[in-house]
């Protein structure tokens, strides 16, 4: 590798050292005796979510690929998240960063985004693949392809990987072994990293991916049919695609969940008030799901723990999902949920 190249790596090494593991909160439910909560709180990374990882990730995989050299542009297709964190590592190695974003990326992000030196190319989300692909060509730089890349760029055996750290940090609990681990899925990266740790090492835990409503992950699952693609766009925002992503991996998913989109905000409304804290609409849907399992085992009368994740902060969604009228004039009603979600905090049913 060049000079450069080998400073480039070991600042990002560097970075990483300076980082502390992201924590492992236990959620107390009065109402549920035998079953333990956690959630892995990917919201306390430098750039505030769980795709901090996944940038990390794709610029040891650009680099170490001979992909990203001194002055190469890096592009980037994201709802938010990614390019956040993306560009965050682009200023550490002093390259620029677009990053090529749906109209509809909300300002907070937008502002995240640019406050690490990047810039914002705003399209329909329908084309973020094509003109990041067109800027790339034209600027002669590298486009990440988080889609493609993501369940790729991440080391699935272990070495430092969000599966690792939570059965590291799950040893000392009274059920170590979750039964189920719950996430959702943007890129499919991490259900990929987590659903291939847990068949590496043997263990007996089972993966449920929560997916929101507009997004073909679910039916793809469910059909095998990787062709689907949908007219509309998640209004969750990070998770759900229109499209099967290349790096959603569904056979080692044992069971999928589809959130409606108003469960997943009165879930981030009911845990700020559980957690006193905002979290976003990701972690509701996660959550709901969540919810629905351990409601399930309580009532078979398992035993056991699960564990889910907290993926950002909801500062970022503030003018959207904790935002009333934004919710009215979508037509969002979480009324419904709210009582449930109460109902099962007060007496450990889901129905």
């Amino acid at each position: 590798m060049s000079d450069w190249t080998n400073q480039a790596v070991t600042k990002i090494q560097a970075d990483y050292r300076r980082s502390a593991d992201t924590h492992l909160l236990k959620v107390e439910l009065p109402a549920i005796d035998d079953i333990d909560l956690y959630l892995k709180d990917e919201s306390t990374h430098p750039t505030g979510s769980l795709k901090h990882r996944l940038a990390r990730s794709l610029f040891l995989y650009g680099l170490c690929n001979g992909l990203i050299a001194k002055d190469t542009t890096i592009i980037e297709s994201s709802s938010g998240s990614t390019a956040v964190s993306e560009a965050y590592f682009a200023k550490l190695l002093e390259l620029p960063f677009i990053a090529v974003v749906p109209k509809t990326t909300s300002q907070e992000k937008v502002d995240k985004i640019t406050f690490y030196d990047g810039q914002c190319h705003f399209v329909e989300a329908a084309d973020i693949y094509a003109e990041s692909e067109r800027l790339a060509s034209e600027l002669n730089g590298h486009y990440m392809d988080q889609f493609t890349y993501a369940e790729r760029a991440t080391d699935w055996r272990g070495n430092n990987n969000i599966a690792e750290s939570i059965f590291a940090q799950m040893g000392r609990e009274r059920a170590p072994i979750p039964a189920w681990i719950v996430v959702s899925a943007g890129t499919g990266g991490t259900s990929a990293t987590i659903g291939r740790f847990i068949r590496y090492q043997c263990h007996a835990s089972e993966l449920c991916v929560a997916d929101p409503e507009n997004s073909v992950f679910y039916d793809a699952w469910k059909s095998g049919d990787r062709s689907l693609t949908s007219a509309l766009g998640s209004n969750v925002e990070g998770i759900g695609r229109p499209r099967v992503e290349p790096s959603f991996v569904p056979s080692v998913i044992d069971r999928m969940i589809r959130v409606p989109d108003a469960a997943s905000y009165a879930t981030i409304h009911f845990l700020q008030e559980l957690l006193d804290r905002r979290c976003g609409g990701s972690t509701g849907t996660n959550v709901y799901a969540a919810f629905q399992i351990i409601a399930e085992l309580n009532a078979a009368g398992n035993t056991g723990s699960v564990v889910s994740m907290l993926c950002d902060g909801g500062e970022r969604y503030l003018d959207t999902y904790y935002d009333q009228s934004w919710l009215d004039a979508r037509g969002f009603d979480l009324e419904p949920y709210r009582k449930q979600l109460n109902h099962f905090y007060e007496t450990g049913n889901f129905q």
